[in-house]
């Protein structure tokens, strides 16, 4: 939904970094998978298109938060 979030924390050697993928539509939602020792955020569409792709890798990453629109 329109406004869900995810923020990654990332360690980028002597100091660490934060991204955020978020909903930017409506009918939009935030995906999080991981495997293989990647973290992959994705923006997908209703139809399961994805818009926009984040990718790190697993052992560099410090804390991911998810946080999801309460429903209405």
């Amino acid at each position: 939904m329109k406004g869900d979030r995810v923020e990654i924390v990332v360690d980028a050697g002597d100091t660490t970094r934060v991204y955020e993928v978020v909903a930017t539509r409506a009918g939009r939602r935030v995906e999080v998978s991981i495997g293989r020792g990647v973290v992959e955020v994705v923006e997908v569409t209703r139809t399961g298109t994805p818009v926009r792709t984040a990718r790190f890798m697993a052992s560099k990453v410090l804390a991911l938060v998810e946080d999801p629109v309460a429903a209405r």
